[in-house]
């Protein structure tokens, strides 16, 4: 398989959290259950969510065996964290976490911390 996008763990205005390989903050939603996504439509141009060819591979802090994918209803495929699926903040600038802790579309965006919780 094709190797999957980097995510790595940076230091924020809320401590060490996750981010892509191009230094976009990740976020998990929670509405969405385990190992599924109910974040479509609107939703996910908002909050585009987080795609990976192949296995996502973890940089330093980030537990390897905390990563993993979901299938979206398009068939692609969805980088997760403790089960969680991740998404971008569509108006984040690189390197920043902008959206911790906003409720929208039904429930509440949090940065992810290096054990795949909201950070303390």
């Amino acid at each position: 398989p094709p190797r999957g996008p980097r995510v790595t763990l940076r230091d924020s205005q809320f401590g060490p959290v996750l981010f892509d390989g191009h230094n976009r903050a990740l976020y998990l939603f929670t509405r969405d259950p385990r190992r599924k996504t109910r974040c479509y439509g609107a939703c996910a141009e908002a909050w585009p969510p987080f795609y990976a060819k192949g296995r996502p591979r973890a940089g330093r802090g980030v537990d390897r065996d905390l990563l993993g994918t979901i299938e979206r209803r398009d068939g692609r495929r969805q980088v997760t964290y403790k089960g969680q699926a991740l998404y971008f903040y569509v108006d984040d600038p690189r390197g920043q976490v902008l959206c911790n802790d906003v409720f929208e579309f039904g429930g509440t965006w949090y940065a992810v911390d290096a054990k795949g919780n909201p950070p303390a």
